[in-house]
């Protein structure tokens, strides 16, 4: 079987885009593209580990970030190079476009927590409704925060792998019940300390996606003390039902070799 990841929980290619303006702190008109556009492939190149073949949307973008650099580094006559437009507008235009959604749907998210919590349901008429935990963003540590962290233990385990590598086709559910073995014992986990040197990409993948199923199923919290710093771990005290092996087996196929 192929190894599937879906990568619509990670909002798509605008919302890297817009997480990289916010970083660092720059303004979406003025957006600093050599930069960006570098950081913006290896957040790219994260995501190819999981799935290669759900990535398009995002080359797409990253194709328009490397072509407006080029055009940004050729040289112009002076007389044509102000008759241009910015190779930037189109891109804007539409990253603010994005975030004008976004923010409009974060305010409605919000009204909705308000309300709820000023005017409780007193009777539930409606139909039973399932919920699609793949689709609810991860809180408190941005999702791209946690990619970023992925992708530098990626880069240490590759420059630390053993001469024997040994393929791991552990179930996700798997590593789990390790991690929250851990958390029960300690209270809380480093995100870093889960990984250790030499492990085969499968292992390092099956973890990652452990971590991802415990805070979609509002298992744990993650948070992080500062910018870049380290993310940590923490079991959630409202914690919803333990997750069994039927509710993860999506994730339970081969990994990459």
């Amino acid at each position: 079987m192929d190894f599937r990841v879906d990568l619509s929980v990670f909002r798509g290619p605008l919302d890297l885009l817009l997480y990289l303006v916010r970083k660092h702190e720059v303004e979406i008109t003025d957006i600093p593209i050599a930069m960006i556009a570098d950081q913006y492939l290896e957040y790219l190149s994260v995501l190819e580990q999981l799935d290669v073949d759900a990535v398009g949307d995002f080359l797409a973008v990253a194709a328009t970030l490397i072509e407006i650099k080029s055009q940004q580094v050729l040289p112009r006559a002076d007389e044509v190079q102000d008759e241009l437009e910015d190779p930037r507008q189109e891109l804007v235009r539409r990253l603010l476009e994005y975030k004008e959604f976004r923010d409009a749907a974060s305010i409605l998210e919000e009204r909705s927590r308000s309300w709820q919590r000023q005017f409780a349901r007193l009777a539930d008429d409606l139909p039973p409704r399932g919920r699609n935990l793949a689709e609810e963003p991860i809180q408190e540590v941005e999702l791209w925060d946690l990619v970023s962290a992925f992708g530098r233990i990626i880069r240490e385990t590759e420059a630390a792998k053993p001469s024997s590598i040994v393929y791991d086709d552990t179930p996700i559910h798997v590593f789990i019940e390790q991690i929250r073995s851990k958390l029960l014992r300690r209270g809380h986990v480093a995100f870093s300390e889960l990984f250790d040197a030499g492990m085969h990409k499968s292992t390092l993948i099956g973890i990652f996606l452990a971590i991802l199923e415990l805070v979609r199923h509002r298992q744990v919290l993650l948070e992080q003390n500062e910018l870049f710093g380290e993310i940590w771990l923490v079991p959630r005290p409202d914690a919803a039902e333990p997750l069994d092996a039927t509710s993860v087996d999506n994730y339970d196929h081969a990994r990459p070799t």
